[in-house]
Protein backbone atom coordinates (compact mmCIF):
# COMPACT_ATOMS: atom_id res chain seq x y z
CA UNK A 1 0.00 0.00 0.00
CA UNK A 2 1.16 3.80 -1.36
CA UNK A 3 2.11 5.25 2.22
CA UNK A 4 3.31 8.94 0.01
CA UNK A 5 1.26 10.72 -1.79
CA UNK A 6 2.00 13.41 -4.78
CA UNK A 7 -0.81 15.61 -6.10
CA UNK A 8 -0.22 16.16 -10.25
CA UNK A 9 -2.28 19.66 -11.44
CA UNK A 10 -1.11 21.91 -14.00
CA UNK A 11 -3.60 24.31 -15.99
CA UNK A 12 -5.22 23.33 -19.40
CA UNK A 13 -3.02 22.05 -22.42
CA UNK A 14 -0.16 22.27 -19.85
CA UNK A 15 0.44 18.43 -20.50
CA UNK A 16 -0.77 17.26 -17.36
CA UNK A 17 -2.27 14.02 -18.62
CA UNK A 18 0.71 12.97 -21.02
CA UNK A 19 3.18 13.46 -17.54
CA UNK A 20 0.08 11.23 -15.68
CA UNK A 21 0.87 8.53 -18.68
CA UNK A 22 4.44 8.65 -18.19
CA UNK A 23 4.36 7.72 -14.33
CA UNK A 24 2.22 5.19 -15.34
CA UNK A 25 4.44 3.95 -17.78
CA UNK A 26 7.09 3.31 -14.91
CA UNK A 27 4.21 1.85 -12.67
CA UNK A 28 3.21 4.39 -10.55
CA UNK A 29 -0.67 4.34 -9.84
CA UNK A 30 -2.51 7.35 -11.29
CA UNK A 31 -5.82 8.06 -9.33
CA UNK A 32 -7.87 11.02 -11.70
CA UNK A 33 -9.78 13.29 -10.69
CA UNK A 34 -11.72 13.44 -13.24
CA UNK A 35 -12.49 9.84 -13.13
CA UNK A 36 -13.68 9.82 -9.70
CA UNK A 37 -16.12 12.66 -10.37
CA UNK A 38 -17.89 10.68 -13.02
CA UNK A 39 -18.03 7.80 -9.85
CA UNK A 40 -18.84 10.25 -7.11
CA UNK A 41 -22.07 10.61 -9.35
CA UNK A 42 -22.89 7.32 -10.97
CA UNK A 43 -26.38 5.73 -11.73
CA UNK A 44 -27.51 4.26 -8.15
CA UNK A 45 -24.73 6.45 -5.87
CA UNK A 46 -25.61 8.85 -3.02
CA UNK A 47 -23.62 10.95 -4.61
CA UNK A 48 -26.34 11.27 -7.76
CA UNK A 49 -29.40 11.35 -5.29
CA UNK A 50 -28.02 13.93 -3.85
CA UNK A 51 -27.97 16.02 -7.02
CA UNK A 52 -31.15 14.79 -8.07
CA UNK A 53 -32.63 15.83 -4.03
CA UNK A 54 -31.17 19.33 -4.82
CA UNK A 55 -31.63 19.90 -8.69
CA UNK A 56 -34.56 18.08 -9.47
CA UNK A 57 -35.53 15.22 -11.98
CA UNK A 58 -35.06 17.42 -15.23
CA UNK A 59 -30.89 16.79 -14.46
CA UNK A 60 -31.01 13.27 -15.32
CA UNK A 61 -30.74 11.97 -18.64
CA UNK A 62 -33.21 9.16 -20.27
CA UNK A 63 -30.97 6.55 -18.83
CA UNK A 64 -30.96 7.85 -15.37
CA UNK A 65 -27.60 8.95 -15.30
CA UNK A 66 -26.38 12.83 -14.91
CA UNK A 67 -27.20 14.71 -17.84
CA UNK A 68 -23.75 16.55 -17.67
CA UNK A 69 -24.61 19.18 -20.79
CA UNK A 70 -27.72 20.10 -18.68
CA UNK A 71 -26.20 20.43 -15.37
CA UNK A 72 -23.09 21.90 -16.71
CA UNK A 73 -25.34 24.87 -18.30
CA UNK A 74 -27.20 25.08 -14.77
CA UNK A 75 -23.65 25.79 -12.31
CA UNK A 76 -22.66 27.87 -15.50
CA UNK A 77 -25.37 30.56 -14.98
CA UNK A 78 -25.42 29.96 -11.18
CA UNK A 79 -22.75 30.74 -8.83
CA UNK A 80 -25.02 29.52 -5.88
CA UNK A 81 -26.10 26.19 -7.94
CA UNK A 82 -22.19 25.79 -8.50
CA UNK A 83 -21.34 26.02 -4.63
CA UNK A 84 -24.35 23.18 -4.35
CA UNK A 85 -23.08 21.14 -6.99
CA UNK A 86 -19.57 21.39 -5.51
CA UNK A 87 -20.60 20.88 -2.11
CA UNK A 88 -21.89 17.43 -3.14
CA UNK A 89 -19.52 15.98 -5.46
CA UNK A 90 -15.88 17.60 -4.57
CA UNK A 91 -15.84 15.69 -0.88
CA UNK A 92 -16.78 12.40 -2.70
CA UNK A 93 -13.63 13.28 -4.77
CA UNK A 94 -11.30 13.56 -2.61
CA UNK A 95 -12.57 10.64 -1.08
CA UNK A 96 -12.46 8.34 -3.32
CA UNK A 97 -8.93 9.95 -4.58
CA UNK A 98 -7.30 9.15 -1.27
CA UNK A 99 -8.85 5.21 -1.00
CA UNK A 100 -7.66 4.69 -4.58
CA UNK A 101 -4.01 6.06 -4.17
CA UNK A 102 -3.72 4.45 -0.23
CA UNK A 103 -4.69 1.35 -1.85
CA UNK A 104 -1.98 1.65 -4.33
CA UNK A 105 0.80 -1.05 -4.99
CA UNK A 106 4.30 1.04 -4.88
CA UNK A 107 5.96 3.36 -2.49
CA UNK A 108 3.80 5.71 -3.72
CA UNK A 109 1.18 7.13 -5.61
CA UNK A 110 -0.14 10.13 -7.44
CA UNK A 111 -3.49 11.91 -7.35
CA UNK A 112 -4.10 13.88 -10.63
CA UNK A 113 -6.16 17.45 -9.78
CA UNK A 114 -6.55 19.49 -12.47
CA UNK A 115 -8.75 22.20 -10.12
CA UNK A 116 -5.90 21.94 -7.15
CA UNK A 117 -4.74 25.33 -7.04
CA UNK A 118 -8.92 26.52 -7.15
CA UNK A 119 -9.02 24.26 -4.32
CA UNK A 120 -6.43 25.68 -2.34
CA UNK A 121 -7.84 29.20 -3.09
CA UNK A 122 -11.08 28.18 -2.18
CA UNK A 123 -10.06 26.37 1.35
CA UNK A 124 -7.41 29.63 2.08
CA UNK A 125 -5.33 27.19 3.68
CA UNK A 126 -3.44 26.22 0.24
CA UNK A 127 -3.64 22.48 -0.86
CA UNK A 128 -2.83 20.78 2.24
CA UNK A 129 -5.93 22.37 3.92
CA UNK A 130 -8.30 21.08 0.76
CA UNK A 131 -6.33 18.07 0.85
CA UNK A 132 -4.12 17.37 3.63
CA UNK A 133 -3.06 13.79 3.03
CA UNK A 134 -0.97 14.97 0.11
CA UNK A 135 2.26 14.82 0.88
CA UNK A 136 3.60 16.88 -2.46
CA UNK A 137 2.71 18.85 -5.09
CA UNK A 138 4.11 18.55 -8.46
CA UNK A 139 2.84 21.05 -11.03
CA UNK A 140 3.39 21.22 -14.53
CA UNK A 141 4.18 24.05 -16.02
CA UNK A 142 3.84 25.86 -19.26
CA UNK A 143 3.57 29.77 -20.24
CA UNK A 144 0.29 31.22 -20.90
CA UNK A 145 1.42 31.22 -24.89
CA UNK A 146 1.89 27.57 -24.33
CA UNK A 147 -1.57 27.31 -23.81
CA UNK A 148 -2.79 29.20 -25.87
CA UNK A 149 -1.59 27.94 -29.22
CA UNK A 150 -1.53 23.81 -27.66
CA UNK A 151 -5.06 24.99 -27.68
CA UNK A 152 -5.54 26.58 -30.47
CA UNK A 153 -4.50 23.26 -32.23
CA UNK A 154 -5.72 20.47 -30.22
CA UNK A 155 -9.75 22.33 -29.77
CA UNK A 156 -9.75 23.90 -33.28
CA UNK A 157 -11.05 26.75 -31.64
CA UNK A 158 -11.11 30.91 -31.77
CA UNK A 159 -8.52 32.74 -29.68
CA UNK A 160 -11.22 34.45 -27.77
CA UNK A 161 -12.35 31.06 -26.54
CA UNK A 162 -8.96 29.68 -25.52
CA UNK A 163 -8.43 32.91 -23.48
CA UNK A 164 -11.68 32.20 -21.35
CA UNK A 165 -10.60 29.08 -21.07
CA UNK A 166 -7.06 29.78 -19.71
CA UNK A 167 -8.68 33.05 -17.45
CA UNK A 168 -11.44 30.65 -16.05
CA UNK A 169 -8.54 28.62 -14.16
CA UNK A 170 -6.06 30.15 -11.55
CA UNK A 171 -3.44 32.04 -12.88
CA UNK A 172 -0.35 30.35 -13.72
CA UNK A 173 1.55 32.20 -10.68
CA UNK A 174 -1.14 31.23 -8.17
CA UNK A 175 -0.11 26.70 -9.70
CA UNK A 176 3.04 27.65 -9.06
CA UNK A 177 2.48 29.02 -5.16
CA UNK A 178 1.46 25.60 -4.68
CA UNK A 179 4.04 23.64 -6.11
CA UNK A 180 6.46 21.41 -4.45
CA UNK A 181 8.10 20.80 -7.39
CA UNK A 182 8.04 22.19 -10.98
CA UNK A 183 7.62 20.44 -14.34
CA UNK A 184 8.52 22.57 -16.85
CA UNK A 185 6.89 21.31 -20.51
CA UNK A 186 7.39 23.66 -23.25
CA UNK A 187 9.16 21.32 -25.37
CA UNK A 188 8.75 18.29 -27.22
CA UNK A 189 6.51 15.49 -25.88
CA UNK A 190 9.77 12.89 -26.34
CA UNK A 191 11.43 15.49 -23.29
CA UNK A 192 8.97 14.68 -20.34
CA UNK A 193 10.21 10.96 -20.00
CA UNK A 194 13.47 11.66 -18.36
CA UNK A 195 12.07 14.25 -16.43
CA UNK A 196 8.92 12.42 -14.87
CA UNK A 197 12.04 9.68 -14.25
CA UNK A 198 13.67 12.03 -12.65
CA UNK A 199 11.10 12.41 -10.22
CA UNK A 200 10.26 9.20 -10.12
CA UNK A 201 13.32 8.61 -8.22
CA UNK A 202 13.17 11.45 -6.20
CA UNK A 203 9.84 10.48 -4.91
CA UNK A 204 10.80 6.69 -4.12
CA UNK A 205 13.22 8.26 -1.95
CA UNK A 206 11.08 10.62 -0.70
CA UNK A 207 9.01 7.90 0.26
CA UNK A 208 11.35 5.96 1.62
CA UNK A 209 12.55 8.06 3.62
CA UNK A 210 9.09 8.68 5.24
CA UNK A 211 8.32 5.07 6.03
CA UNK A 212 11.66 5.22 7.52
CA UNK A 213 13.18 2.57 5.35
CA UNK A 214 16.28 2.37 3.27
CA UNK A 215 15.76 2.58 -0.53
CA UNK A 216 16.12 0.08 -2.80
Amino acid sequence: MAGYIVGLTGGVASGKSEVARCFEALGVTVADADVAAREAVAPGSDGLAEVVAAFGSEVLAPDGSLDRPAMRRRVFADDAARLTLEAIVHPRVRTLLRTACEAAPGAYAVAAIPLLAEAATTSGGGPRAAYPWLHRVLVVDVPVEVQRSRLLARDGIDLALADRMIAAQASRAERLAIADDILVNDGPIDALPPQVAALDAQYRALAAAAAGTVDG
